[in-house]
């Protein structure tokens, strides 16, 4: 059992279904109920894909990578590894040809900052430069990208109208949602981030204070969650949301639960899986 949760998580599977349920978690939240529609699988294999390329460029231009923790399934599973990505590559390019041209279109600027995110813009002779080592940009761009693909694209689909307030809302409340639970990967990656010359918020702020960040972000994510659907009357969704964001605020807050190997490739990313749970769970 332990090395098929180990597979699933270091192939990043996980992480995909993640993405998915948050698109299906849009269309209750939009229309109340679930559909399936063949976007779903573009935003499922555009996320292995990008998860996928982003950890093969890193172990291809740093080769040292491997030694981490965060890549030693890569390290005992090479040739499946491999096979993932294979996978990722060729379901995401199937999907393309699914998508509406107008979806390509203004998804185009987030898959462009999302590669150069991940591969080089530029080499010199002694280091690659890619656009995470810009100050800051890392936690912001996750956060952008996934707001934007698992909120963008649902409502882009829909054939009614809905107000634009109420799009907006949503936006903020995933970005919120996914910055906050991103913070605890940067105290992580804190040493890696040094030795690389970053500047990341924990490296600034400190872990104790990051961690207090978080917390904030995600308390500003439920209240804002709980006002903005009691004022629409849809108090599934505010059940729904209180849930997930007070279990989330105890998720960052437990110095007991930052000392399991399972809290940041389990927990934390387990949330963004709580939560449409939650949300399908409450409407239905």
């Amino acid at each position: 059992m332990k090395r098929f949760f180990d597979a699933i998580i270091g192939s990043n599977l996980y992480i995909s279904a993640a993405a998915l349920l948050l698109a299906i978690q849009t269309q209750i939240q939009l229309t109340g109920t679930a559909r399936w529609h063949p976007y779903l699988f573009l935003i499922f294999f555009a996320t292995l894909f990008e998860y996928n390329v982003h950890r093969l460029t890193t172990i291809i231009f740093f080769p040292q990578a491997l030694e981490s923790p965060k890549h030693q399934w890569v390290r005992r599973n090479k040739l499946l590894f491999r096979i993932v990505v294979v996978i990722s590559v060729l379901g995401f390019c199937a999907t393309l040809f699914e998508a509406k041209t107008e979806v390509l279109i203004a998804l185009a600027p987030f898959a462009v900052l999302t590669v150069f995110y991940s591969m080089p813009v530029s080499k010199t002779a002694k280091q690659l430069f890619r656009l995470r080592e810009i100050p800051y940009l890392k936690i912001f761009l996750i956060a952008i990208v996934w707001s934007a693909v698992t909120v963008l694209l649902p409502v882009m689909y829909e054939t009614q109208t809905f107000r634009s307030t109420g799009i907006w809302l949503m936006l903020l409340e995933r970005f919120l949602f996914v910055f906050a639970i991103t913070i605890p990967f940067d105290i992580r990656d804190m040493e890696t981030d040094q030795k690389g010359r970053l500047r990341t918020i924990p490296l600034t702020f400190g872990k104790a204070s990051s961690v207090k960040l978080a917390v904030i972000i995600m308390i500003a994510f439920t209240v804002i969650s709980m006002i903005h659907y009691s004022t629409v009357e849809q108090w599934n969704l505010v059940s729904a949301f209180c849930v997930s964001g007070l279990t989330t605020i105890y998720f960052l807050g437990s110095k007991r639960l930052q000392s399991s190997p399972w809290y940041h490739y389990g927990i934390l990313d387990g949330t963004m899986i709580l939560q449409p749970i939650l949300v399908a769970m409450f409407s239905f």
